[in-house]
């Protein structure tokens, strides 16, 4: 994380800015803007009167209309309608997706020929890590070319459902042919199903697959045109993991991939192997996502504050203040309530009591520079707040350093990485 810089010189009164801006200060101090106005010169009550003379000349008329009864009740329906519609707008645009998940997970499962009881196990192991508003669903793929129930969706999604996906992950039975490419298109359609909410954050289907190839179609190439096609068809933004067990570095899954421009698969041959990265891909990946997006805002927050300790220091009062305005605006409550919900792993709550904590100190940094500014337009003393600054910049510096540190470590215990 970017590290704020206190470097401003303390100066003491007027004589610390430049004359122009000392000028500028004596200028706003001596001229205020003032506004007034005017009351209503008349109150007129009109009740069920027809005319009124306000004055000498002016005249103001009441008419009123019968309207049939039929006419009444239409205008009335109406009304409601619009009213109805009007409401539902509402609701379907702003209330709704207030309820979405953060995350919306599918669960892929190959269940045709191989060591099924190890991908069962290790879903049963880290299904229940899984965030509090991460919603979760299961399908299993595996059975006779061209047949109706060669994919399954055995749960459907929800938030809560950990259990009823760990149940039904052993109630699975063996398949027979690997039906991948049917798979990976229903995945998708369930993403799709009409009032569905799309998650807030990510949508993502993870494939834990023994086979590398669609056992239906040998021509591999259209195999991965018409799953490219259906995800683009679904006009939504769905990332795909790709986990091969006890298949080798297949060349197939890994052009499959390449061609949705998704990271490389991970290939597992034991079954302990195949837990680790399944928790990683259910429980890690997601808590550091979420930190990283925390980084992501508060560091440019950071530039910002620099920029207006240098223009508090050049007299720019002007850009100070614009760069105070943008730097109050950094806001990551998505991301610090992704990782509230995420306690399943020790990693999620250091890092969320990480995200926290410079949070609230960058906070008091931005209080400080606003009262470092409002002091040299004063033309006071800037020994004092400046100091008070400095503080707060170094408390922010020092758990910033020790963030990074904390995501560093976590990302090499990735796949791939030197954990």
């Amino acid at each position: 994380m970017d590290p704020i810089r206190p470097d401003i010189t303390a100066r003491t009164g007027p004589a610390g800015l430049t004359p122009a801006a000392s000028s500028a200060i004596e200028s706003a101090h001596s001229t205020k803007a003032t506004e007034s106005a005017e009351p209503p010169k008349y109150a007129v009550n009109v009740d069920r009167s027809k005319n009124f003379v306000i004055g000498d000349n002016a005249q103001l008329r009441t008419t009123f209309v019968q309207l049939p009864r039929s006419v009444r009740r239409l205008l009335v329906v109406l009304l409601v309608g619009v009213l109805v519609v009007a409401s539902g707008f509402v609701v379907f645009r702003w209330v709704v997706p207030t309820f979405a998940p953060i995350y919306k997970t599918a669960f892929l499962i190959d269940a045709a020929e191989g060591d099924l009881a190890s991908v069962v196990g290790a879903l049963d192991t880290v299904v229940g890590n899984a965030g509090d508003n991460d919603s979760q669903s299961l399908r299993s793929f595996g059975g006779e070319c061209g047949s109706d129930d060669n994919t399954t969706q055995l749960v459907g999604f929800g938030t809560g459902n950990r259990q009823d996906i760990a149940e039904a992950a052993k109630s699975l039975r063996q398949g027979t042919k690997a039906t991948l490419q049917r798979g990976i298109v229903e995945a998708v359609n369930d993403f799709t199903t009409p009032l569905s909410l799309n998650a807030r954050q990510v949508n993502r289907i993870i494939v834990v697959t023994r086979h590398g190839r669609d056992a239906c179609d040998p021509d591999d190439e259209f195999v991965r045109t018409q799953i490219r096609d259906r995800v683009t068809a679904a006009g939504l933004s769905i990332e795909f993991r790709f986990i091969g067990y006890q298949v080798g570095d297949d060349e197939p899954l890994q052009e499959l991939a390449s061609t949705l421009s998704m990271p490389e698969p991970t290939f597992t041959s034991s079954p302990e192997y195949l837990r680790r990265v399944l928790h990683w891909f259910t429980t890690l990946e997601p808590v550091l996502r979420s930190s990283q997006s925390v980084v992501g805002v508060l560091n440019p927050t950071v530039e910002k504050l620099n920029s207006a300790t240098k223009s508090v220091e050049d007299g720019r009062f002007d850009l100070a203040e614009a760069a105070l305005t943008e730097a109050r605006r950094a806001v990551v409550d998505l991301q610090i309530e992704d990782l509230d919900g995420r306690t399943g792993a020790p990693e999620a709550v250091r890092l969320r009591d990480m995200s926290v904590r410079p949070r609230t100190l960058q906070t008091e940094v931005v209080t400080a520079a606003e009262t470092l500014l409002d002091t040299a337009r004063s033309g006071r003393n800037l020994s004092e707040p400046l100091d008070v600054y400095t503080r707060a910049a170094a408390a922010y510096n020092a758990e910033a350093q020790k963030m990074t540190e904390e995501l560093t470590s976590l990302r090499a215990k990735g796949p791939g990485g030197t954990g």
